[in-house]
């Protein structure tokens, strides 16, 4: 997609600071990060969320998962660390493009999520 900021990323329009790249997937440190640890890993070609995977993204949806722990403890992270993929309006997704957040550090990420 020509306006999707990730996909500029991908393409070396914008500049990240990259933290893992191969033929499928870009990591990069988050420019706003919530921990002292905290990596978004995409898809290099354009996937725009969870809600619209196919089955034909079963492999770089797995490659992610794979890579997590790797990246996270290249990045400061081997006690432990969080993915989180938010996913359309209810899920809080800002960027329309699957992205996976790494997050973790030297200490306890805190709880799951807010009680309600």
């Amino acid at each position: 997609m020509s306006d999707c900021i990730f996909c500029k990323i991908v393409d070396g329009k914008i500049p990240a600071q990259k933290v893992y790249e191969d033929e499928d997937i870009l990591a990069f440190n988050d420019i706003n990060p919530a921990r002292p640890v905290h990596v978004l890993v995409i898809p290099k070609r354009h996937i725009t969320s969870l809600a619209t995977v196919s089955d034909d993204d079963t492999a770089v949806l797995g490659k992610i998962l794979a890579k997590a722990n790797e990246i996270a403890v290249a990045q400061g992270s081997p006690d432990g660390f969080r993915v989180i993929i938010n996913t359309g309006r209810v899920g809080q997704q800002e960027v329309p493009h699957l992205h996976a957040h790494i997050v973790g550090g030297p200490e306890p990420v805190g709880p799951m999520l807010k009680r309600i």
